[in-house]
């Protein structure tokens, strides 16, 4: 018996370290709910749509980030965020949004620029909802898309004057707008970023964060021109007719959510473009960096890759 009773200890031992581990798996995203609609109408709901796998590992960490504000937002009174993958299976989830925040890549990948979901998109937005685009969603191809688009988030990027590239910023805050409640000037090392964007012309514009960029990053003409400017990375939009949009280009590293007045900026904008009143002091959350290697993407490493071209390479030969 003391035998059997010593077995049974260290199956027990095994399954409980195997289910340790399965937990701490980081690609593990089962844990995140999708799609979970309000329960009450009186909630400003808040739509987040993830991008798909992107860039490398701990860069453009779509799903993980969005599960990140997500959980962020859930802390603040009168909120209930839903979050999709892309584009939600159940467009019913869009009814009486306040806002949307797409974190994902831009350039035409934009899950609201297919014909078939255009129509609900502009719908949403000529109703008055908030739009928020973070760091590659900003990036659209010329068109008139695009400039109903930035006539709703209130700057646009795209290739004839805008440039992008990793490089050490220091951010600060410009001004006293209501989405600056509690962030301080912070710095973000080797962090991507879009700027010169295409904004719009109003004064409704506000810019909310900016910082000095490389000269050597200017890449296009027009940015050339304005050697030793700072750049708007960050920025809120009222729209003359109703409605709200928040901007802010970097965020490519995943590890940059663990910068507090970053993860404040971006949920106060959030709650701003919805319609929700800023807590003074900024939005309070919980935060912990053991959640940033958490609900990640499945991605092969940047060695892994070199790995199977050189091997693709050779068989070639």
């Amino acid at each position: 018996m003391a035998v059997r009773a010593y077995f049974i200890a260290v199956l027990l031992s095994l399954a409980a370290n195997f289910t340790v581990f399965a937990a701490a798996d980081p690609h593990d995203q089962s844990g995140v709910p999708l799609e979970v609609d309000s329960p009450d109408p009186k909630l400003a709901k808040i739509i987040l749509l993830a991008g798909g796998p992107s860039s490398k590992p701990m860069a453009h960490e779509y799903f993980a980030g969005c599960a990140l504000l997500m959980d962020w937002l859930k802390q603040q009174p009168g909120v209930w965020p839903v979050m999709a993958r892309d584009w939600p299976k159940n467009e019913a989830v869009f009814k009486g949004a306040k806002a949307i925040v797409y974190f994902g890549d831009g350039g035409g990948k934009q899950p609201f620029v297919e014909p078939a979901r255009w129509a609900t998109f502009s719908k949403l937005m000529d109703s008055g909802c908030g739009l928020v685009l973070l760091h590659q969603a900003v990036d659209f191809p010329p068109g008139s898309d695009s400039e109903k688009i930035k006539g709703w988030l209130g700057g646009v990027f795209h290739g004839d004057i805008g440039c992008r590239g990793h490089w050490d910023m220091d951010l600060k805050p410009a001004g006293k707008h209501t989405t600056l409640a509690g962030v301080q000037a912070f710095s973000a090392p080797a962090d991507g970023w879009l700027y010169n964007l295409h904004f719009v012309d109003g004064k409704g514009f506000t810019t909310l964060v900016s910082g000095l960029v490389p000269d050597k990053s200017r890449t296009t003409a027009d940015a050339k021109k304005h050697a030793g400017r700072e750049e708007i990375i960050g920025w809120a939009w009222q729209r003359p007719g109703g409605g709200r949009g928040f901007g802010f280009t970097g965020a490519d590293l995943h590890k940059s959510w663990g910068y507090e007045s970053q993860r404040r900026l971006v949920v106060n904008g959030i709650l701003w473009a919805a319609g929700r009143p800023v807590p003074e002091g900024g939005a309070k959350m919980g935060f912990a960096e053991v959640d940033l290697p958490k609900n990640l993407d499945k991605k092969e490493s940047v060695a892994a890759k070199k790995a199977a071209k050189k091997n693709s390479s050779i068989g070639k030969k």
